[in-house]
């Protein structure tokens, strides 16, 4: 981001959102936006065509949660930036590189394949969690295959990691960077493709080569 650049954020207010509060990741995006001397703009996925509209000139970038990339991604104009909070923290915490790879395990999937969720901490499941069951559906719907998912919740990673064609992992805003890379790296010995919430869910909703594309463009 260059200075006075304007970013979009959108951070959906539902049931499994805290009260009083955004989210780890939103808060640190915010922050670096500001730290850049940038234009820090936040909705929800409701009010994105309004912000887009109200600029007088193109926003430079959209950030959006996740689970809003479908809409998000349809609603912004191809000629702005558009990523997942959930892949930036895939930068910022962990090898990226390994993450995106591991994004080939999802289109090799075949009936019976176990699929590991994985998840740093523990917290309060709701009716339509995403680790339990908007993942496991994503997934189903997406490869058409009767596939088997274990939770791992807020502990490390089980005994018989190598059963697993794949592991999905959450953001991991709440551990920091060298655990992360820890289990990122574990499942990279072991052999065992590795994967993230956010990644996985532009793969599924279609966005993922457009979410990526502004952290391959920075790297380069």
């Amino acid at each position: 981001l260059k200075q006075k650049s304007r970013v979009i954020l959108v951070a959906p207010i539902d049931s499994a959102a805290p009260k009083g509060r955004l989210i780890l990741p939103q808060v640190q995006a915010i922050r670096d936006i500001l730290d850049h001397d940038a234009i820090c703009i936040v909705v929800k996925e409701t009010e994105l065509t309004d912000a887009l509209a109200m600029l007088k000139e193109p926003a430079d970038m959209v950030i959006t949660d996740s689970q809003a990339i479908e809409q998000v991604n349809r609603e912004t104009p191809d000629n702005i930036e558009l990523t997942t909070f959930s892949i930036l923290f895939a930068r910022y915490k962990g090898e990226l590189d390994i993450l995106i790879s591991g994004i080939n395990a999802i289109d090799k999937l075949q009936d019976g394949d176990k699929v590991l969720i994985a998840e740093a901490c523990s917290h309060h499941v709701q009716k339509d969690d995403i680790g339990r069951v908007k993942l496991p559906r994503w997934l189903r719907e997406y490869t058409g295959k009767d596939l088997k998912f274990d939770i791992y919740a807020g502990h490390d990673f089980p005994e018989n990691l190598e059963e697993y064609a794949v592991c999905v992992h959450c953001g991991g805003c709440m551990i920091n960077a060298m655990e992360m890379n820890r289990r990122i790296l574990e499942c990279h010995r072991r052999g065992v493709p590795i994967t993230n919430y956010g990644l996985t869910i532009t793969q599924v909703h279609g966005a993922f080569d457009r979410a990526i594309a502004p952290l391959l463009r920075v790297k380069k």
